[in-house]
């Protein structure tokens, strides 16, 4: 009897030794749930471990330097016109100073940062000049190709029929046009403000005030003129005699 009792013995040791890792590992029967497959975990990159912005554009290049210079009259007549003058010229050294094309105008100006994309863009260089009250040639907004190192400016024609402060605002933009189609992009770039005073000559306008000059300009002429002290000389002895 002992010989089979080992059998016995040995085929309950297996029964038990296979129920047990039935127990340790339920995902070893097909029919069981945990028997799919796991999904695999995809490996970390550079953008996984240091996430960038989703959404926004990476930002350009800021590598061009350039001086931004306003000049405008401080006073014009009542029923003239006058000129207003923006430029934008590189500033590489960043030594360059606002300065006057006309004697008496007052010049203002600060340096502006360009982006350095024009591998990759069309940048378009966009001013407009507002002021209330004033007649403005050209109206509305005045576009120029921006391309590196050129410089760009820009004119207004302004005339005021009354006297008076007019206060306006110059607006400076740039806009980057893609090369490849996508979405055009704007950005303000500066907001110049700018007062002109409109007044006038001994309260007369600017056509009036014209033609008393030209004939004071005249009279001046004819009293200068050699032969006109001649002829004053002879009336005034003719004058004392009588």
């Amino acid at each position: 009897m002992k010989p089979l009792f080992r059998f016995f013995w040995i085929l309950l040791v297996l029964a038990l030794a296979q129920l047990a890792c039935g127990l340790n590992n339920p995902a070893s029967t097909p029919d069981s749930p945990a028997a799919e497959a796991l999904p695999t975990m995809p490996a970390l990159t550079q953008e996984a471990i240091f996430p960038t912005e989703t959404g926004l554009p990476p930002q350009p290049a800021v590598a061009e330097s350039r001086m931004l210079t306003v000049e405008f009259p401080p006073q014009i007549r009542a029923g003239d016109s006058d000129l207003i003058r923006l430029t934008l010229e590189v500033d590489e050294l960043g030594n360059l100073t606002a300065t006057a094309e006309t004697a008496g105008n007052v010049t203002q100006g600060e340096v502006v940062q360009i982006p350095n994309i024009y591998e990759t863009h069309n940048i378009v260089a966009e001013a407009r000049f507002d002021m209330a009250g004033v007649q403005i040639n050209p109206s509305g907004a005045i576009s120029e190709p921006l391309r590196p190192g050129q410089t760009v400016t820009y004119y207004w024609s302004v005339r005021a029929e009354d006297v008076g402060i007019y206060r306006g605002t110059l607006w400076f933009y740039l806009r980057f046009v893609p090369l490849d189609g996508g979405a055009e992009q704007r950005q303000a770039l500066s907001a110049q403000k700018i007062e002109i005073e409109a007044v006038n000559f001994f309260g007369l306008k600017a056509q009036p005030a014209r033609f008393l000059g030209a004939a004071g300009t005249v009279v001046s002429a004819i009293l200068g003129m050699p032969f006109l002290e001649g002829i004053l000389k002879w009336l005034w002895r003719k004058v004392r005699k009588a």
